[in-house]
């Protein structure tokens, strides 16, 4: 009926390892999330594990700690997993230790593949066992094309994620995704994929992890909720990127998070259940329900209470894309 839990004790207690996206979660492009350094402090402070985990392939895990680092967050590379990694991890699990893997991609994934004991080429006629591919902004046609040839020969075919579209700062351009489709128009192929929504890239991080209770936490429904569901794994949606809550009142079963928070301070927090009695859900001082295809909610309170009672009633209906939930969400502002 509804997806979001209760849970009675902040959640950095109940979690031994935060896998956290990063854009739109710790950083914003080139600037912190506000609070974030405080809150990453925070936790680490009470000893939960963190693991950045990002579908990016382009960038090693030493640039992702430059980079946090200039943001006042402290970080190491064993704190950063990348798809290039966990389509690292694929592979290796495809070809004996030594391979030559051709890469369509860039350092990021040529790092990832060394650190597995392959050997990154650039060219089908260097005999390559498997095909990997990443996004980077300065792949070219002749890398595209020596892809082509290898996987002409049915050699294993890996992908570090399937984003069809990469925000820039000059607005949306073509992501990983996008760039698959070339190879999949010319070689009638398709890859298997390690990066968010798909599993490996969160077993990857896990398995590093050295944890065994993980909570997911980002701000995109279709990758970081999508694929924390995927793997089983609880998630905590956190209202600093790309999803508000509009988008959230209409989202699919599958993109539901477990919590959701306005910003990373819902990580010490408990986080009370809303309870449906019929077609009327409450929670702390809100009363929500659902009358001809409008979320009907009044109350004051905490708005985050008056969040979660307004999802479990969009949520208990079949198809919550039809409903008009305007009026609610301007009343919690």
């Amino acid at each position: 009926m509804t997806w979001l839990q209760g849970a009675d004790q902040p959640l950095s207690e109940l979690y031994d390892v935060a896998l956290f996206d990063l854009d739109g979660v710790v950083y914003l492009g080139p600037s912190a999330v506000p609070g974030a350094p405080e809150h990453m402090a925070e936790l680490r402070s009470r000893s939960v594990r963190i693991l950045y985990v990002t579908n990016n392939a382009s960038r090693p895990p030493e640039a992702v700690v430059e980079h946090l680092d200039r943001l006042g967050i402290p970080s190491v590379v064993e704190d950063v997993v990348t798809s290039a990694q966990a389509a690292a991890s694929m592979v290796a699990d495809r070809v004996p230790k030594g391979s030559s893997v051709l890469v369509v991609g860039g350092e990021g994934l040529n790092a990832a593949l060394r650190e597995r004991g392959l050997v990154p080429v650039a060219k089908a006629t260097d005999a390559p066992v498997a095909v990997v591919q990443g996004f980077h902004p300065d792949l070219s046609w002749r890398q595209l094309a020596e892809g082509a040839y290898a996987l002409a020969t049915g050699i294993p075919w890996v992908a570090s994620n399937a984003d069809l579209t990469l925000p820039t700062e000059g607005g949306v351009a073509p992501g990983n995704g996008a760039l698959i489709e070339t190879l999949r128009i010319a070689t009638s192929r398709s890859p298997v994929v390690a990066g968010k929504p798909e599993p490996p890239l969160f077993f990857e991080a896990l398995s590093r992890s050295g944890g065994s209770r993980p909570l997911v936490v980002g701000d995109r429904l279709d990758t970081d909720i999508e694929g924390a569901n995927a793997s089983d794994m609880p998630s905590l949606l956190v209202l600093t990127g790309v999803t508000d809550l509009a988008l959230l009142v209409t989202a699919p079963p599958k993109q539901r998070p477990t919590y959701v928070s306005a910003d990373l301070g819902g990580l010490f927090v408990p986080h009370p259940a809303a309870e449906l009695d019929g077609s009327v859900a409450r929670c702390g001082g809100w009363e929500a329900s659902v009358e001809d295809k409008t979320v009907r909610l009044s109350g004051e309170g905490d708005r985050l209470d008056g969040a979660r009672a307004m999802l479990a009633a969009a949520w208990a209906i079949p198809e919550p894309g039809d409903l008009d939930a305007a009026a609610a969400l301007d009343q919690l502002g």
